[in-house]
């Protein structure tokens, strides 16, 4: 594992995590999900905080299964660099099993756990994300500021865009319906953005509460691959706050941001 580059280093960091995750999901299965969500979370926040504590011993690091205390930590406020981490960005997809179109497994078949989670590991210097990855265990790729993927262009007609599978923000239907777009049900926050990028979906908006880890390194990925990422009033994205919060969203192919940022605007008047 590199010492010296921080692209690297977040990938490395990203890529192991998930694999030790996979692994624990592999150990415990799934009988009981609240176990192994809680073992997820745990493990891999070990891990990452034990790894930068050792390779980055001066920075200072938010994550979101810290204690309040380190949040709180005035440090992190006063550092250059602050590495911002989610060990585990969709905890219900981690412990849930993948749905079985046809309801059949042959006997001794291992049950496939869903793909859509991630690990995100992001470096903030001095104001702005410098560094990030976003690794996505289950489907088998990191994505990195180091490599950053080439997002498809839109052809124009409709597009989809990214929402929770579980709760999607009501004023996003009406988004949809005004733009002329369909809705694609993705898990964790990680993977929405990620889907952008790969060319799954073309945008991802929410406005129902998050907090800087869940966004921080997908964010780092999309603006180094040339997407647009920012609030869903257009104003940039700010990290390393005392106040981790950040409610809402935005992240898109850059030649749908303006239409979408009007659509926003038009349904908030």
């Amino acid at each position: 594992m590199t010492i010296r580059d921080d692209h690297a280093l977040a990938a490395d960091l990203a890529t192991e995590a998930g694999e030790r995750l996979l692994r624990v999901r592999e150990r415990m299965g799934f009988a009981d999900s609240s176990a192994l969500r809680a073992e997820g979370d745990r493990s891999s926040h070990v891990f990452l905080m034990e790894s930068l504590a050792r390779l980055r011993p001066s920075d200072s690091v938010l994550s979101e299964e810290a204690t309040r205390e380190e949040r709180l930590d005035p440090r992190r406020l006063r550092a250059d660099r602050v590495w911002i981490v989610d060990p585990l960005d969709g905890t219900r997809e981690f412990s849930e099993r993948r749905a079985d179109p046809d309801g059949e497994r042959e006997q001794g078949e291992a049950e496939e756990g869903r793909t859509d989670w991630a690990v995100h590991v992001a470096l903030w210097e001095r104001g702005r994300l410098t560094a990030g990855a976003v690794a996505l265990p289950a489907q088998g790729r990191t994505l990195t500021t180091a490599d950053p993927p080439k997002p498809p262009s839109h052809d124009g007609g409709r597009f989809r865009i990214a929402v929770s599978r579980t709760r999607p923000p009501e004023f996003v239907r009406r988004l949809a319906y005004l733009v002329g777009a369909d809705l694609v049900p993705i898990g964790s926050a990680g993977a929405k953005i990620s889907a952008v990028l790969t060319g799954e979906v073309e945008a991802y908006v929410h406005a129902g509460g998050q907090y800087e880890w869940d966004s921080a390194a997908p964010v780092a990925v999309a603006l180094a691959a040339g997407a647009h990422a920012s609030r869903i009033d257009g104003s940039e994205l700010t990290y390393n706050q005392a106040d981790p919060s950040l409610p809402d969203i935005l992240v898109s192919l850059p030649e749908l941001a303006t239409s979408l940022l009007a659509g926003i605007r038009d349904l908030h008047r």
